[in-house]
């Protein structure tokens, strides 16, 4: 039986008839989060990864609130109360947006305190209590306290020359209040304990003090308990945990003479930036909340009570503290194509044929191999890539080095505005150039999303290209837990490609023809319009039509407008789109013909691929870009078409298989909500994550 799970039935939604006014992105965006918050109550996964969604979901509603939320503020703050693309003014937005953030905040907490939190506990894993310490659970509790916590926290007594301290973003703090004087006959009543960033937040108690099973404290329990030592001489009237989320989003000027200087001076505020949120233990006095709020300068919309830990994120650490492997997925060995199996070289095998790999169900490491064996190839002469999301330790930035201490061209595009990943991007690019790499950062003005990699060497006497092509980042962690594809091929057409955009990213000059890719800023925007206007006209004139499009968002307005003239004229449209998504299908006269899935599951659906009908001759591309401004318009992106039939033939099996999923799909409504899919009476149950895992690992 199919269940609603979003509730928007309270908001004002748009005219359908005008597809410039379509549903509220921010509103889409936490619809999303929701929907990965549902997975915690989905008895298909195991239970610690029901608790890892939990966290998942908090950390979502961190960046939300840090970047989208604040960034409507910041427009109120300056004056600057323009409509937005949906026709809503800001204020109106974080009205709506506090609206349904709360009831979202609101089941987190059910669901951890009603169903994870029992059910983890029949399982022998407790979250011990104050109130339920033994005598010798609480005496291990005072010692680590002593020896681990009191020498490293720094409580503030609140008075004219102590004010409330400038607290780091998100950390995790303690608002006291006192009765009695202090040594010098102050009598304020609060103070502040910040929770030092080093400590851990949960704490595994000795199996010697416990009777079984696997016993964990929370910081907060253990600072609460012995707050009065951090105040000798004073008495603890109350001790109740809050934190703050401020706007972390940098602002970077267009025409920066160093981009680098820049960042770093801009990192320095991240943690400073203006209040967006509140989180307040529930059990804190509505006089201290008050407090709190005036402090912050935030107003009750940006209150949220916390029935539990305000930080749920750091939950995360119970899979590290507890030996359970029957409760987490099992272990996924991934598969490898025919073509690479038993051979020593990756790109003797990208000669032979075209390599398209599907991350996590198919190996990570002939990319890895790809790249480290042409560092030490003799026969390579230059190496050129994008790095986005990579790390700094990772054996792609090592690859690279070495290239370049062997006597190696190497050049890395470096883009250090990866939001969240700046500091981590900075470091790699001073360890590249240490090497002798040459750095790049890219164009001021446009992120360089794109994800290639060119390699150029000398074979009988002439230059051949190699190109990796991706959908996903080069960061072999994401490569575990995203879905993405990967493709290596030596065609001359696509490496002269790869070349030129390269050569636009280092140096300076006019657009050049590119023969095969389609790229942004440039041309991916206007040929993904002409190729949905293709599949209008061809079912205008009777021949097969139908797009299948997978991406992580759909936002662009002549985007959704080119889709529902495909609607209308008869084209039937199967749009995968994990996130946030601006269409609307199913509305009578405008999109019948279109259908909008989500799926949520074991690994994020991360890979993006366009599949046209092209009236029996299907083109299929794969791409860095999503369908949103930012990808298509302001942003370096490239689109890659897949001329292999074999390979396009894959690409429309791997499709098929999700718009079958009735299992971890959610099918978007007319009216905005999310319905989960649930098989049929008498329907085979598919899950679409677990039906490729099985065909591409054998497992599953």
């Amino acid at each position: 039986m199919n269940q609603a799970v979003t509730d928007t039935s309270s908001l004002q939604l748009p005219d359908l008839k005008a597809p410039e006014n379509y549903f509220n992105r921010e509103i889409s965006h936490l619809q999303f989060n929701y929907r990965v918050l549902r997975q915690a109550c989905d008895e298909s996964h195991p239970l610690l990864e029901r608790l890892m969604f939990c966290c998942i979901f908090s950390s979502n509603m961190d960046e939300f609130f840090e970047i989208r939320a604040a960034g409507l503020r910041q427009q109120l703050k300056y004056g600057r109360e323009v409509p937005g693309p949906d026709g809503r003014a800001p204020q109106q937005t974080l009205n709506e947006i506090a609206d349904v953030a709360h009831r979202y905040v609101e089941e987190q907490y059910r669901i951890l305190n009603e169903r994870i939190i029992p059910e983890l506990r029949e399982e022998g894993i407790h979250f011990v209590r104050r109130r339920d310490w033994t005598r010798a659970q609480a005496d291990w509790v005072a010692r680590y306290f002593r020896d681990e916590i009191m020498p490293v926290v720094n409580p503030i007594g609140l008075d004219p020359s102590h004010p409330l301290p400038r607290l780091v973003n998100k950390s995790l703090n303690f608002i006291v209040e006192l009765d009695g004087k202090d040594a010098f006959g102050r009598e304020t009543g609060m103070a502040i304990v910040p929770a030092p960033r080093s400590l851990p937040r949960l704490v595994r108690l000795p199996d010697e003090v416990c009777t079984s099973g696997d016993n964990l404290v929370f910081l907060s329990s253990m600072i609460h308990a012995h707050a009065n030592l951090l105040f000798p001489g004073m008495r603890i009237k109350g001790c109740y945990q809050f934190r703050l989320t401020r706007n972390a989003d940098l602002e970077l000027e267009d025409d920066l003479e160093d981009l680098a200087s820049a960042l770093r001076g801009e990192l320095l505020s991240r943690r400073f930036g203006d209040a967006v949120r509140l989180e307040v233990a529930d059990n804190c006095p509505r006089h201290l909340a008050d407090f709190l709020l005036r402090q912050f300068g935030l107003t009750e919309r940006e209150l949220y009570w916390a029935n539990g830990p305000v930080n749920l994120a750091r939950l995360t650490a119970v899979s590290d503290l507890v030996n359970r492997p029957d409760l987490q997925y099992p272990a996924m060995t991934p598969g490898l194509p025919r073509i690479l199996k038993g051979r020593d070289s990756t790109l003797d095998a990208v000669r032979q044929q075209d390599i398209l790999l599907l991350h996590p169900y198919e190996s990570y490491s002939p990319v890895v191999d790809f790249l480290r064996q042409a560092a030490r190839d003799p026969q390579v002469l230059a190496i050129r890539q994008t790095l986005y999301r990579t790390g700094a330790d990772s054996e792609m930035v090592e690859a690279l080095a070495e290239a370049a201490r062997r006597g190696k061209e190497v050049t890395a595009v470096i883009e250090l505005r990866a939001r969240f990943d700046e500091a981590e991007n900075l470091e790699l690019a001073s360890r590249l150039q240490e090497a002798g790499v040459i750095v790049v950062y890219g164009v001021v003005g446009y992120k360089t999303h794109a994800k290639m990699i060119l390699i150029v060497r000398r074979e009988n006497g002439r230059l051949k290209r190699y190109v990796h092509l991706g959908t996903g980042n080069y960061h072999a962690g994401n490569a575990r837990l995203y879905t993405d594809y990967s493709f290596m091929s030596c065609d001359d057409a696509l490496g002269d490609d790869v070349n030129k955009i390269f050569q636009q990213l280092t140096g300076m000059g006019k657009t050049l023809r590119i023969q095969k890719l389609l790229h942004a800023p440039f041309t991916l925007h206007k040929r993904v319009l002409e190729l949905i206007e293709r599949e209008t006209a061809n079912a205008l004139a009777g021949k097969r039509a139908r797009i299948i499009v997978k991406v992580n968002g759909l936002t662009e307005a002549e985007v959704i407008r080119a889709l529902y003239r495909a609607s209308c004229a008869g084209v039937h449209v199967d749009l995968i789109v994990r996130g946030i998504c601006c269409l609307r299908p199913g509305v009578e006269g405008l999109s019948d013909n279109i259908r909008v899935v989500s799926i949520i599951g074991r690994f994020l659906e991360h890979s993006r691929v366009y599949w046209f009908a092209n009236a029996g001759e299907p083109e299929v591309y794969c791409s860095s870009a999503d369908w949103m401004e930012r990808n298509l318009i302001s942003r370096v992106e490239t689109c890659f078409p897949i001329e292999d039939r074999r390979l396009a033939r894959r690409l429309r099996r791997d499709l098929e298989v999700y718009l079958r999923d009735n299992a971890q799909s959610w099918e978007l409504q007319p009216d905005g909500n999310y319905i989960q899919r649930q098989p049929a009476a008498g329907e085979k149950r598919v899950a679409s994550q677990q039906a490729l895992m099985q065909r591409l690992t054998g497992s599953g």
